[in-house]
């Protein structure tokens, strides 16, 4: 059973203000409207949705956030309405109560391609579904993530509050704070689980009465979380063998994925996370379902061999990317000038320049172009920071000047 130390986060006074679909942010360029896309996965129509909505309401352009969700920005005052209408009749909306917590995070192309012995593609459904069907649950923070990992190791490691492992076709672990809890279950009963250890959280986050954002800001969270669910066992036991989560990989594939069916699926990078509405809507019309993932890429499954090529120019003509050595994969940005009135450069543009120009800086290792020291966006694992400055940007100790 996994042990937490005492977080020492300090009491949360406010609830979280994390945007979504029908609460938006007031950032500088416009309201800010995030789309939760539980297990990454959009249906054709869903995106021409997204894509219209870019259009006809925000600035044109979509975001790929790193839980794999979608924003929109430059959204007028007033425009939730509107939005939510469009969202709901796309099947985006499932619940306006509950849109902000709906963050389910599961293995990319599941099912289709090698790597894990269970098909977490049912349990995304299964576990958004539940979570939008309990009323208590819509008193999550909008912090809350769950991982769904089908044994690949992709995003066990992504720091969910609550996570399912698979680790063979029969066993599946729970993963509490990014952790193994050491509770066991059958895949069939997985969401079960995640589902009553959500609940847990939500109970022991009221008890310790600390506002909590995450799971591993309560004290002892894992721990009591867990003591929780073996009160209440069912269907799962306690494996006294601790596993070791994997660590998640820097970047996600790209290029042509071979599946088990014989299909291929083509993967592309969509650099800095930015995707125009004609981009959004070139790859609608490529396949019935597309997958969006927490690297900021786009998945297009299913292709039969002879459309293959054609896709693939397609999407590279429009400006994605397919090459693993490319610079582009080394380079991550947070919004910048004009969206953020806190940020003193417009570094997507500066960042893109350094790209093209072949200028990136650190030796072109992987780096977080951010406008102030809020660092806003910064990925997981080791990054070089490239802050902004009111003289130009500083990389570690030292400047570039303008």
């Amino acid at each position: 059973m996994n042990s937490a130390a005492p977080s020492a986060v300090p009491t949360r006074t406010r609830v979280d203000a994390c945007p979504g679909a029908l609460q938006m942010h007031p950032a500088a360029d416009g309201g800010l409207a995030r789309v939760r896309v539980p297990g990454g996965s959009l249906r054709a129509v869903q995106l021409e949705a997204l894509a219209a909505a870019a259009r006809e309401l925000g600035n044109g352009l979509l975001e790929l956030t790193s839980r794999g969700n979608v924003q929109l920005r430059g959204l007028p005052v007033g425009a939730e309405a509107e939005l939510g209408d469009r969202l709901a009749a796309a099947g985006l909306l499932p619940s306006a109560t509950h849109e902000r917590i709906r963050n389910v995070l599961a293995s990319g192309l599941s099912g289709r391609t090698a790597g894990g012995p269970v098909d977490v593609r049912p349990w995304a459904a299964a576990l958004d579904a539940g979570l939008c069907a309990d009323p208590s649950l819509a008193d999550l923070p909008g912090r809350y993530l769950a991982t769904l990992d089908d044994g690949r190791g992709d995003v066990a490691g992504l720091g969910g509050d609550v996570g399912l492992l698979a680790l063979s076709p029969t066993s599946v672990a729970l993963l509490l704070a990014g952790a193994d809890s050491g509770l066991r279950t059958r895949p069939e009963d997985a969401v079960t689980l995640a589902l009553a250890a959500t609940r847990a959280f939500l109970a022991e986050r009221d008890a310790q009465g600390t506002g909590a954002w995450r799971l591993a800001e309560l004290t002892d969270g894992p721990a009591r979380v867990t003591a929780r669910l073996l009160d209440r066992r069912n269907g799962h036991v306690c494996d006294p063998g601790v596993v070791e989560v994997p660590a998640p990989p820097v970047n996600g594939p790209v290029g042509a994925l071979p599946q088990l069916d014989g299909r291929t699926a083509l993967a592309a990078l969509v650099p800095l996370g930015v995707l125009s509405a004609a981009q959004a809507e070139l790859l609608a019309g490529l396949a019935a379902e597309v997958e969006v993932t927490p690297w900021r890429t786009v998945v297009v499954p299913d292709l039969a061999e002879d459309a293959v090529d054609d896709a693939a120019v397609d999407l590279h003509r429009s400006g994605m990317v397919f090459d693993e050595a490319s610079p582009w994969l080394q380079v991550s940005t947070c919004a910048g000038r004009p969206g953020c009135a806190r940020s003193l450069a417009d570094v997507r543009a500066d960042a893109t320049a350094a790209v093209i120009g072949g200028t990136l800086p650190a030796g072109g290792a992987r780096q977080h172009w951010v406008g102030c020291e809020r660092r806003c966006g910064r990925p997981q694992g080791h990054a070089v920071d490239v802050v902004a400055t009111p003289t130009g940007y500083r990389i570690g100790n030292s400047r570039v000047e303008d």
